[in-house]
Order: C-alpha cells, then structure tokens, then sequence
C-alpha cells in the first residue's frame, strides 16, 4: 500500500534532515554564555528592543526547550532543539548563540539580519544557518496580526545551557 505523503510529513523531514546535517558539522567554538543555565522546562523571554517603555513596547519571545541530547559522536558537545514563540509584532534584539545554530520557520513569516547581512524575510519551510558566536542583528515576526514559529537546533557544548546571549549594540 503507498501512502500519501503529506506536507506535515515533507516538514519533519526537513527538520531531521537538518538534525543530522547538524550532527554531521558539529564542530564548535570554545565560546560559553555566564549565565546560569536553565532546565529543559525553561522557558525563556527575550526582552524587545523598546520593552520597558511602558504601553509602546513590543512582545516578546519565548523559547521553549523541547530536548537536549549529548552527541556521542561529539564528546563534549549537545544537540537541543527548541521553539521559538513570535507573538504578532514580536521582536528579538541583538544576540548571539554559544553554537551552531539552524532555523527552521514552522508558521508564519520572520524577518531576519545577521550582522552585516541585508534584512530577509523567511517564510514557513524555510530556514537559515547561524554560525557559532555569529550576531544576530535582530529576529521579528513580519506580522502584525498573526504569529510566528521557528524550529530552531542549536549544537554547542556539552551544558545544555543557555541558548542565547544578549549583546550590547
């Protein structure tokens, strides 16, 4: 019997395929966040560029961690998955990761600048690749009205740590 392949399926797909592209190149810097890490039920908000200014400020982010597994293959090293919440008009500022980094738009669209990169603007089935300590200029859902999901796999060091790491502009 041959079963229909479904978008749903073609998507999962896609993410192990990046997983494993992942596990592949897992060659990573000596770069560690000082920040306390957090458990795999974290969740953790990042501030928007204008947050504390009262009513103007924008949403913020939320990543949630999914899994953290250590590479065999790799020792000293994990591989976590993890998504990421745009609630509409919600903005990332300027951060890096402790790690390689793959992204993997699940809904929505995302607008997206690497330090000195032009703006893109990702939409569902698309991804982007972050190198290890590579600045992330900003990250912000390209809708005001609807939200936006990221996938995002990060291979970094063994302590499954924090996943991002703010940078003063």
């Amino acid at each position: 019997m041959i079963e229909d392949v479904s978008s749903r399926s073609l998507t999962l797909l896609g993410v192990v395929a990046i997983a494993a592209g992942l596990l592949g190149m897992a060659l990573v810097q000596n770069n560690r966040a000082i920040t306390a890490a957090g458990g795999m039920d974290a969740h953790i908000h990042m501030m928007g560029a204008d947050a504390g200014e009262g009513v103007a400020a924008r949403p913020t982010t939320t990543v949630k961690p999914l899994s953290c597994e250590k590479l065999p293959n790799v020792p000293g090293h994990s591989i976590t998955t993890a998504l990421v919440e745009f609630p509409p008009n919600a903005y990332t500022p300027r951060h890096r990761h402790p790690g390689s980094v793959t992204a993997f738009v699940i809904k929505g669209a995302l607008r997206s600048q690497m330090e000195g990169s032009p703006a893109v603007t990702y939409t569902q089935g698309q991804t982007w690749f972050e190198p290890p300590g590579a600045i992330h200029s900003f990250a912000e859902n390209a809708s005001a009205t609807e939200p936006a999901e990221l996938l995002v796999i990060f291979v970094a060091e063994d302590d499954c740590g924090p996943l991002t790491i703010p940078v003063p502009d």
